[in-house]
Parts: C-alpha cells; sequence; structure tokens
C-alpha cells in the first residue's frame, strides 16, 4: 500500500483538511479518508492537492516555436510551423517530445492527448515511427498519453470552390487515401495502463466531406477529435465549397457525438452551438494559443450551458500552465459577456479532469477505482497566500505546483523532474538541435 497525506484535498464534495489516499500496486486509488492524522509511512504533500489534469490537445513539435513567431501574421506562423516539421525525425522527435511533456508534468499535467500529424518520414522502416517517438517520449517523462493519429488527406479550400491538394509542405501530414490512414491508425499498438491510441480528422479542409464517414467507422470506439471553426476564414471558405458551416457538415457526416471532442469552436452561430450541444460533443479550448494566433474568443459559456462539457488544452504550448488556461477561459467569458464568474473554480477543474474525453474514463478524481495522478499546489506562495482553498485554482500558476504523483510514484517535486532533472536545460538542448 502507498499512502499519501494531504493537507487539503480537492475531493468530489469539495475540498477536505486531512485527506489519505491509499494506492494500491496497480497505482489505482483504494482508499480516500479526511479528517485524519498522517500515517508513519505516509508520504505528506502540502498545500491543495488536486486530481493530476488532463491536457485535452497538444501538438508537441509546436513547443519549438514558442518565442520564435511573435510579431508574424497567421500565414508567415504557418510557414514556421512547416519549416520546423521539415527538421523532424524520429531521433530529434523523442527528444523534443521528451521535454515538453518532461515540462507538461512539472506544470500538472498527468495525461495529454497528442493531435498527431507529423507522420511520414522519408526512408523510415515503420508506418508508425513518429507515433512510436511520442509514445517513448510519454514514458520517459512519466506522462500518460493519448496519441491521435490524425486523418489529413487536403491542402485546403482553393479559390474557385474546390478542395486542393496537397502543398509540398504538408506532404508528411497526409495520407493518399483513407484506407492507407486507417492502415497505419490499426498499426499502433494495444493500451496499455500508461498509453491509449485514438482518431483524428484535421479539419474539414483537411478532410473531404465524402469520406467523412469512412473516418468515422475506420475510427470506431476511439476517442476522435476534430479541429473545428478555429477561424472565421475557414468558415466562410466552408460554407461557400459546401454550402454548411463545418459544425453542421460534420453532423451530417457523422462525426459528432459524445466520444468526439471538437477543439477550438470558436467561429460558431446560434445553430452550430445548438447543434453540438444535442450531439453531447466535447469543446477543447486552448485560450493561450487561440489568443497568440489572434483565433478569437469562443462561446464557451454558451456551449456548456448547452450541454457540451468544456476541456482544456495546450495546444502548441504558447505557455505550459493548466491555471493560465483555467484563468484564461473565464476572463476571456468574461470579456466576452460584461459578467463575471462563467466558469466557477470547481467548473474550471472540471475543465482541467476531464480525462474521459481522452479515452480515460474514471480518471480525474481523488476517489476510489482512479488513477492515483496527485497535484500539490502551495498555498502559501506569492501568489496563493491568503486565497481560499476553492478559489486557489484562479491565483495559482505551474510555478507553485510542488508535487506530481502519475500512477502513486512522485515523477516531479519542487520545480524539478525525478527522473530527468532540470526541464530547462533539456528543452534548450533539444530545442537548439531542431534549428541547428
Amino acid at each position: 500500500m502507498i499512502i499519501y497525506w494531504c493537507e487539503q484535498a480537492w475531493l468530489p464534495a469539495g475540498v477536505a483538511d486531512r485527506v489519505e489516499v491509499q494506492a494500491g500496486s496497480d497505482g489505482r486509488i483504494v482508499a480516500v479518508r479526511t479528517g485524519v492524522v498522517p500515517a508513519p509511512d505516509a508520504r505528506r504533500l502540502a498545500g491543495l492537492v488536486l486530481p493530476g489534469m488532463a491536457n485535452a490537445h497538444s501538438h508537441a513539435f509546436h513547443r519549438a516555436l514558442r518565442g520564435r513567431t511573435q510579431g508574424s501574421t497567421f500565414t508567415t506562423w504557418r510557414q514556421e510551423m512547416y519549416a520546423l516539421a521539415s527538421q523532424l525525425d524520429p531521433d530529434r522527435y523523442l527528444s523534443l517530445a521528451t521535454a515538453v511533456y518532461a515540462e507538461l508534468v512539472v506544470a500538472g499535467w498527468t495525461c495529454v492527448a497528442e493531435f498527431h500529424y507529423l507522420h511520414h518520414v522519408p526512408g523510415a522502416r515503420r508506418p508508425t515511427a513518429m507515433a512510436d517517438a511520442l509514445r517513448a517520449a510519454a514514458a520517459r517523462a512519466g506522462i500518460r498519453l493519448t496519441l491521435l493519429d490524425t486523418c489529413y488527406l487536403t491542402g485546403g479550400f482553393g479559390a474557385g470552390g474546390i478542395v486542393t491538394g496537397l502543398a509540398p509542405a504538408q506532404a508528411r501530414f497526409g495520407d493518399a487515401t483513407v484506407a492507407a490512414w486507417a492502415d497505419r491508425l490499426g498499426a499502433h499498438p494495444a493500451d496499455t495502463a500508461t498509453s491509449r491510441s485514438g482518431a483524428a480528422i484535421h479539419s474539414v479542409r483537411a478532410v473531404p466531406r465524402e469520406v467523412l464517414p469512412e473516418v468515422v467507422a475506420a475510427a470506431g470506439t476511439r476517442p476522435l477529435h476534430v479541429h473545428l471553426a478555429e477561424q472565421a476564414s475557414e468558415v466562410a471558405d466552408c460554407r461557400a465549397v459546401y454550402g454548411v458551416s463545418p459544425a453542421r457538415l460534420l453532423h451530417d457526416s457523422g462525426v459528432l457525438g459524445p466520444q468526439t471532442t471538437a477543439v477550438h469552436a470558436i467561429h460558431l452561430d446560434d445553430a452550430d452551438i445548438r447543434l453540438l450541444g444535442a450531439s453531447g460533443v466535447n469543446i477543447a479550448a486552448c485560450p493561450t494559443t487561440e489568443a497568440d494566433l489572434a483565433d478569437g474568443i469562443g462561446p464557451f459559456a454558451e456551449l456548456a450551458a448547452a450541454g457540451c462539457p468544456i476541456l482544456l488544452g495546450s495546444d502548441q504550448h504558447v505557455v505550459a500552465d493548466p491555471f493560465a488556461e483555467a484563468r484564461a477561459l473565464e476572463h476571456g467569458q468574461r470579456l466576452r459577456t460584461g459578467r463575471r464568474g462563467r466558469f466557477t473554480p470547481r467548473r474550471l477543474i472540471d475543465a482541467l479532469t476531464g480525462h474521459a474525453a481522452l479515452g480515460w474514463p474514471g480518471n480525474g478524481v481523488l476517489a476510489p477505482g482512479a488513477a492515483c495522478d496527485l497535484v500539490a499546489v502551495r498555498s502559501d506562495s506569492p501568489r496563493t497566500a491568503g486565497c481560499r482553498p476553492e478559489q486557489i485554482p484562479l491565483a495559482a500558476t505551474a510555478s507553485d505546483v510542488d508535487t506530481v504523483v502519475v500512477g502513486a510514484a512522485v515523477v516531479a517535486e519542487g520545480g524539478r523532474h525525478v527522473e530527468l532533472g532540470d526541464v530547462g536545460a533539456l528543452l534548450q538542448a533539444a530545442i537548439a538541435e531542431v534549428w541547428a
């Protein structure tokens, strides 16, 4: 038995004092007791202990763009992204992704959904070589991974109202047919205690309408994620080509449902919101990336009211900070609506612990049966001192994360990764290698 004793812990019924969390050898919680003194063999966790947090949307390789593209337009940002992608092979990607996932773990993310479209490597023996590098990186960093193999077939909408082919810079992202993509999807290893396999549709501009049902069929019961309505131009182009909004197109093609997560979902009309809500679609908001790319502020309060679970991701990792994403979600809705408290701290933690949409049902809560994934946040830092415990999520930053536990094992403490050490140095070396 592994025992953690928490000064305070975020339980389903609310914040409780003096909480003991017992875990078995399988890394799952077997008992939670409140109001107890620490056992002699218990590991003490100071501050407020939260459930491990789920990053619903990641492009690991984008981390190498941080601090290098400010002042550019979206078009020039995309060109930089293509240039970065061209530099990556499995070895470089292993180094970069290991550092990125270590950064996420130290910040309090214990699970990540990797929206993976950086597929093909000239001369690679295995079609899953780049995905294998991501799995190995997640294992080294000690983070749970949902690998979303992304279907990417076309380059975008053409000026003449037709879907164009892949540009040379996009060639390694795409597959010739849905069948070719599905073959690679089926080649991924079986799910494990720390890794899951899922599927993704890059966007309505990258997968034509007529083959969307084939993608859904190939995805089967896996989690299915899709970029949706990130930019107004994409919505306008979709309407010009297909005569409907992207949300309606996905609905009519059988894409939308409770196993589906729509990423961004910014440029929606009222009909789109009703459609997504009625379908029970999860929404992955990525506020810091959406701000960085000037995408806009999504109608997330309205989507939540319509019945969509709201999740949070860090996308291109402008920052690797779950609390920054949570604050940006709430602050964005305040700016949109002129009202405070659209997402309470409880709802923000729910958004940060949406493990089910990543293929990990039952996790993200401090209760028997869940994975023993814990994040201890200091309550005495310059940012959190004096806070009511239940409002710490709106005041803390990743710098306040003191200890991170994944599967009942400590993977980070004091801002350092237990196995990998100084994450800043790790990132510096990996990014320098990419741009060399």
